[in-house]
């Protein structure tokens, strides 16, 4: 069946481009980081050319808009890597023990296909051979590993921990030891082949949100060899005219198809709307959201609402990240009215074998928040700073204003409005995966006289032992407001 037996067959129009937008959103949402930081010249966020390396040698701030939810305690480097015509070598440099790095390597996909660094090779470094789905040669002497790309072009996001701004020099040092990054016949001395040059499509504003999609779709598609487990997939596709090298414009489609189409796509998003509603209410787990083609098992609309959500996330033996969108009661998080708490008890916070950080976001762009304090997370490299409860708890304060001095380096900072935060665990340990540990709920402090009473309990139980916050609230939402305002 080709596109002309379609006309008149609008529902099966609809369903093929719900499957297809689904199946795409996560491919084109990654090219338009592809050509801001490997093709685009000119632009802001430009990093390097192909097979050359790039770096953000200082943390994230709200400055930086290239990523939705970047982290700001791991500097990134990066590398676009075009492996049609040959390999590419990558070195990464020994680093001492106690820091974590990691070379993540993902397909146009956004498959999760390898990772070089602290969790698999350890600290001692290497050089690691990049190898594209047509190469047929045997390891060279002198490398490290092999790993095997699905796609043509292929993304390395190096990230190196900082354990705080004073750390930033030593980061810069170990970045500048990445810059190893080579073609093989480079790494080998011997004659370089060259691939085909590719006209880049610009990317368009809303390309991710209509049937605009699929004509970026169908360029990308030429770098990703068909899968088998994918074959039928993509026969429906053609159908559509969707698939490698073919013209779709949704401009020449009949009208009952290209109405059939936008509802098709609009029911993707009800799809994705959906299923986030679902990661909300733990229906769905935070943490089983990004990894390699076995890991999603054909679940192409969790590969979508990850890609939606924070594109290039780690796979979660590398890094997990339970977030927040919602309070404990399920309501969104906004602080233009509202007050948060997030409360560890002792010995709770969160089990990492590197790290763990809390970084708030704007919730409608989702990048960080501009505040006084220029604090746009707390992580583990700051306990030692923290208040604690006289139980060893720690309360963690997710507000627009400061809860006062004696709390304050408890504070991460929130914008006047809706919010959004993630908690990341890097390389969590057994009881974060096996689900033994559970993040905290968020409360909402939303009553001024509650307010009130939870800031006074908060620094009563810091300095004698009072009884905790989450006891007064449980006291008021019970509406025994005698014991509760006796509580201190």
């Amino acid at each position: 069946m080709n596109l002309g037996q379609l006309t008149g067959q609008s529902p099966l129009a609809g369903a093929v481009a719900n499957e297809a937008f689904i199946y795409g959103f996560p491919i084109v949402a990654g090219y338009k980081t592809l050509h801001k930081q490997a093709v685009d010249r000119d632009g802001t966020d430009f990093k390097a050319p192909f097979n050359a390396l790039g770096h953000s040698s200082r943390v994230a701030t709200p400055q930086d808009q290239q990523f939705i939810t970047p982290n700001s305690d791991t500097p990134y480097s990066y590398i676009w890597m075009d492996l049609r015509a040959e390999p590419v070598v990558i070195t990464m440099p020994k680093i001492d023990k106690g820091r974590y790095y990691c070379a993540q390597l993902i397909d146009l996909y956004t498959h999760n296909f390898g990772y070089l660094g602290t969790r698999h090779h350890g600290n001692d470094g290497g050089d690691f051979l990049i190898a594209g789905p047509d190469w047929k040669g045997e390891m060279p002497k002198g490398i490290t590993a092999i790993i095997r790309s699905e796609t043509q072009i292929a993304y390395a996001l190096i990230r190196t921990q900082l354990f705080n701004p004073a750390d930033l020099e030593n980061v810069r040092a170990i970045q500048a030891r990445y810059q190893q990054v080579r073609p093989l016949s480079l790494y080998l001395g011997t004659e370089t082949p060259q691939a085909p040059s590719i006209t880049w499509p610009k990317p368009e504003a809303g390309m991710t949100k209509t049937s605009a999609l699929f004509p970026y779709l169908n360029f990308l598609l030429q770098f990703c060899p068909t899968h088998p487990s994918e074959e039928e997939k993509f026969a429906r596709f053609a159908t559509l005219g969707i698939g490698a090298g073919l013209p779709f414009d949704p401009a020449k489609l009949p009208a009952d198809t290209a109405k059939a189409v936008d509802e098709g796509i609009a029911d993707a998003w009800n799809d994705e709307e959906e299923m986030r509603r679902r990661l909300n209410t733990g229906e769905i787990s935070k943490i089983d959201l990004f990894g390699d083609r076995e890991f999603v098992e054909g679940n192409y609309l969790r590969r979508f609402l990850a890609a939606n959500l924070g594109i290039y996330g780690n796979s979660k033996e590398e890094a997990v990240y339970p977030n927040y969108g919602n309070d404990s009661e399920g309501q969104p998080l906004d602080s233009s009215s509202n007050r948060y708490t997030l409360r560890f008890e002792k010995g709770a916070l969160p089990p990492a074998h590197a790290f763990w950080s809390l970084t708030m976001y704007d919730g409608s762009t989702r990048t960080l928040v501009e505040n006084r304090l220029n604090r746009y997370l707390i992580n583990s490299p700051m306990a030692e700073s923290f208040q604690q409860g006289q139980d060893g708890s720690v309360t963690i304060y997710l507000q627009k204003d400061s809860p006062g001095a004696a709390l304050e380096s408890n504070w991460l900072p929130a914008p006047v409005g809706p919010f959004y935060a993630v908690l990341r665990i890097y390389l969590p340990k057994a009881e974060v995966l096996d689900g033994r540990w559970q993040q905290p709920p968020m409360h909402r402090v939303d009553s001024p006289v509650l307010e009130t009473i939870n800031t006074r309990i908060g620094r009563l139980e810091f300095e004698h032992g009072y009884p905790s916050q989450a006891t007064v609230k449980t006291l008021f939402d019970q509406m025994d407001f005698q014991r509760a305002t006796q509580a201190y």
